[in-house]
């Protein structure tokens, strides 16, 4: 028997611990174990459900912190208040400590049975990577079957730092950080515009069998503040790795709006890799689209597939209702006609009734690659006019010190809303655009500038006839916005509490006045062009704090904007049209979470036929919560909706 004790927090190289596998009886163990950490990275896959990332197997971290010990036990130790060893059965008890690697595992009793290889950790166990956080009231595991489980887990993963944790460097010294890692739910945080990184979870138990762990019912929560406001409990969830990807499957899932809602959606099986963006995104959509799908129309997105380690496709089958209904369809021309020609209304058949929408993502050589097929009708006679294409390459590129987006895209039958010249589209084209984009604040000016180049080819409708004509296009803009205020009441700190029930940030209230110059040069075929100059300012008014239950927020903004402007383009898509235009925004809280939005643009040009109509409008009713958003919206102007809904996210 081995036995050390009196000294508090002994730190002890623990090469003895597994001084067994290095045996020669035990040489085919041995060769596994180092085979395995040396494929550590190769096995590393993440599974992410919007933003959630996992990694393949907790248990697998746990082998990478012990079993390689023999190897290289410089790097690894163990700490606790007292350690021991009886029988080949390692015992460490007390403030128990192993790390390895930026692993740190933590817990009050742990032992370690050499002859069968199994450990066992009982007691406020905690496992640390970095940001990410496992809390466990129970821990066992055989190195040899590779089966265990962990008992009561709760955990908070970072999903943004999750594969750089798995390879840093945790300090010992670091560990009287640990109390203040212990309270998952934060007691203040603050908004990560566009980004939902952090989540919580809970399970009773996860059993690791293999390389498979499964769990009964896990439950993620965003609302890092309460976990109360949005919950994803995912049910009969299973995870496997397969070559260098992570398999997912689950049962029927639930999303739970404040532990009174519960919004079913299915994800099945999905496969996960490190080139996979995949969003939190509900199973079933509903929309509204009267030019293209005759109105009301439900979509169901499919899992999506990989069709190499770099891309991915989603699919959405889609049914167009109101057309089924009517048994008419109002979204094609005369047969014969050209595409520019007028809309009629024709008998609809069987295959008129379903859509399909499809996306290609991935990268090729870091570009990020994106495609996206719209098909409007099966019917093959329709297929030229029921499709719609775009696709872009983009990367962020540094040129001239400083960064810009540069892209190239192609497109058949983009969709482009033109103020009071209407609907109208771009038939065909191809092009590429440098843009950079530069947001700061100056003594609280807050300034946005956009510069960007752009050099097409294209097709589409002519100005000032329905014939189709293509032409080289260049173009050079410009514009610079701010937002100066008057008086305005500015919250001395951006993080909230729980007490912020209604919204994800603290309102910026008084009044301010918004201003925008713009300038726009097109060059075209056989030396047309056309330009502009804008210039626009008006005031906005914020009023509330949006945190009591009834009329304690509303906005208000009136923008007039004016332009300068000389020639014209030979398309209908890009005409400059609308020299004087009022933009108007009215939002109010009315009950609780209950908000109305709404927004539009009068067109004042006086030479117009379209004087005092609005020429873009929206409006919305929206259930807003701090963790989420749910809404209705309609667009009157081009008679488009749907439902929107928006996960917050924290830190």
């Amino acid at each position: 028997m081995i036995l050390i004790s009196g000294i508090s927090n002994k730190v002890i190289f623990i090469f003895l611990l597994f001084i067994n596998f290095i045996q020669p009886s035990k040489s085919a163990d041995f060769e596994e174990i180092i085979s395995s950490e040396n494929n550590l990275d190769s096995k590393l896959s993440s599974l992410k459900i919007s933003n959630i990332k996992y990694s393949q197997n907790l248990l697998n971290q746990s082998e990478s912190l012990l079993a390689v010990i023999s190897e290289k036990e410089n790097e690894i130790v163990i700490q606790s208040d007292k350690q021991s060893e009886i029988n080949d059965v390692i015992y460490a008890e007390g403030n128990v400590y192993v790390s390895y690697r930026g692993k740190l595992l933590k817990a009050d009793n742990l032992t370690y049975d050499k002859l069968n290889k199994e450990i066992s950790a009982k007691g406020n166990i905690l496992l640390i990577f970095g940001d990410q956080i496992f809390k466990v009231s129970q821990l066992e595991y055989s190195f040899i079957s590779k089966k265990g489980y962990l008992l009561d887990v709760q955990g908070y993963i970072n999903s943004n730092t999750l594969m750089e944790d798995l390879s840093s460097n945790f300090s010992l010294s670091d560990s009287n950080k640990i109390e203040g890692l212990l309270k998952l739910e934060k007691n203040e945080v603050l908004n990560t515009p566009d980004k939902v990184n952090n989540w919580i979870f809970s399970t009773q138990r996860i059993t690791i069998d293999g390389k498979k762990w499964k769990s009964n019912k896990a439950i993620f929560s965003n609302d890092i503040l309460q976990s109360k406001q949005v919950k994803l409990e995912i049910n009969s969830l299973e995870a496997y790795s397969l070559k260098e990807e992570l398999r997912f499957r689950s049962s029927l899932n639930y999303l739970v709006l404040d532990e009174n809602v519960s919004i079913p959606f299915w994800f099945g099986s999905r496969a996960f890799n490190k080139s996979a963006q995949n969003d939190l995104k509900s199973s079933w959509s509903i929309g509204y689209d009267k030019l293209d799908k005759d109105g009301l129309f439900i979509g169901r997105k499919l899992n999506s597939f990989n069709l190499s380690d770099d891309f991915i496709i989603n699919l959405e089958p889609q049914f167009l209702i109101q057309r089924s209904i009517n048994g008419k369809t109002k979204s094609f021309v005369k047969k014969g006609d050209l595409i520019t020609g007028e809309k009629v209304e024709r008998d609809a058949e069987f295959a008129d009734y379903f859509g399909v929408k499809s996306e290609i993502k991935g990268k090729v050589n870091n570009w990020d690659l994106e495609i996206v097929n719209q098909i409007n009708s099966f019917d093959t006679n329709k297929f030229s006019d029921a499709l719609r294409f775009k696709s872009i390459l983009n990367k962020e590129i540094n040129f001239l010190n400083a960064k810009w987006d540069k892209s190239f895209y192609g497109v058949y039958r983009d969709r482009v809303w033109n103020g009071s010249l209407g609907e109208t589209e771009i038939y065909a084209g191809y092009g590429s655009k440098l843009e950079k984009k530069h947001t700061w604040e100056v003594k609280g000016i807050n300034k946005t500038e956009v510069l960007s180049l752009g050099l097409a080819h294209l097709k589409g409708e002519a100005l000032f006839s329905k014939n189709l004509v293509d032409s080289p296009k260049g173009n050079l803009f410009y514009s610079l916005d701010q937002n100066i205020p008057i008086s305005v009441d500015k919250p001395k700190s951006k993080m909230i509490d729980s007490s912020y029930e209604y919204i994800y940030e603290p309102i910026k209230k008084g009044l301010s006045l918004n201003t925008r110059l713009a300038a726009s040069y097109s060059l075209y075929d056989d030396g047309k062009h056309q330009e502009y100059i804008g210039f626009g300012f008006g005031p906005e008014l914020i009023l509330g704090n949006f945190k009591t239950k009834t009329f304690d927020y509303t906005r208000i903004s009136i923008f007039p904007y004016f332009k300068l402007k000389n020639g014209d383009s030979i398309f209908k898509f890009d005409q400059i049209s609308d020299k004087f235009t009022l933009d108007i925004g009215f939002d109010q809280q009315l009950f609780g979470p209950i908000m109305l939005k709404s927004s539009g643009t009068i067109n004042l040009d006086s030479d117009s036929n379209d004087y005092g109509e609005f020429i873009n409008s929206k409006i919305s009713l929206n259930w807003k919560k701090r963790s989420y958003e749910f809404g209705i919206f309609y667009q009157p102007h081009n008679q488009a909706g749907g439902i929107l809904f928006n996960l917050f996210g924290f830190k």
